[in-house]
């Protein structure tokens, strides 16, 4: 499991939960509501994290247009610089977008034409051109608890239309709580929900999809 922070605290305990588990990496990084602060020092602790052992990429990062807790222009800066972190120091990225998937995807682009940046767009729900974007550069997509949502049809076609290999499991915890916890506190357990609908929508075996996302993972992650 990879646990994962949204600012400096959080990804600090992050790292603290990591050392108690041994299952358990963790991921650091400041997220696109969280940035309204972020300066030099705020990326150089990020950066100092970074070098934990059990630190295995840069994340949430990202931009979000929906919420507008923090000004676009700040969001990007704050993006951009830990591209260039996750870039320099060669871990990937995990990315938030939320109503902002057509600058996102042409920021990863222009990084990829430049870096070997590799990452997962998370809790993946635009629509399939962003995601055979973001599959051309190397990027997966992470798939949470609404793909077990009545009507997130529309998201299931997607998903029954991506490759098997660039599919990442995820749970947000303790949002977006899958079907049949819908309104509880999401827990890591329950991730077993998201990989009982993918396994429906793909026509496969949950141990299928398990061993396909743990592939995929320990790609990704560099856990192999």
């Amino acid at each position: 499991m990879i646990t994962i922070g949204v600012d400096v605290p959080s990804s600090r305990r992050a790292i603290e939960i990591a050392e108690q588990h041994e299952a358990v990496l963790a991921a650091v990084g400041v997220h696109p509501n969280d940035c309204a602060d972020f300066d030099a020092a705020m990326l150089q602790e990020i950066r100092s994290l970074a070098q934990h052992p059990k630190v295995v990429a840069i994340g949430e990062i990202g931009l979000d247009y929906y919420w507008k807790k923090v000004a676009r222009d700040t969001q990007e800066r704050t993006f951009r610089a830990q591209l260039e972190l996750a870039a320099e120091i060669n871990k990937p990225v995990i990315i938030h977008s939320r109503d902002a998937a057509p600058d996102v995807v042409t920021l990863l682009e222009d990084f990829a034409q430049r870096t070997h940046l590799t990452g997962t767009l998370h809790s993946y729900f635009d629509d399939l051109t962003i995601a055979q974007r973001a599959f051309a550069i190397g990027f997966d997509i992470g798939v949470t608890g609404p793909i077990t949502f009545k009507k997130s049809d529309r998201e299931r076609e997607i998903l029954r239309q991506v490759p098997l290999d660039r599919v990442l499991l995820e749970t947000d915890a303790p949002f977006l709580t899958p079907v049949p916890h819908r309104g509880e506190r999401n827990e890591p357990a329950y991730v077993r929900h998201v990989a009982e609908m993918i396994a429906q929508v793909w026509g496969q075996s949950i141990d299928d999809v398990a061993r396909q996302s743990t592939t995929n993972a320990e790609r990704l992650f560099g856990l192999g």
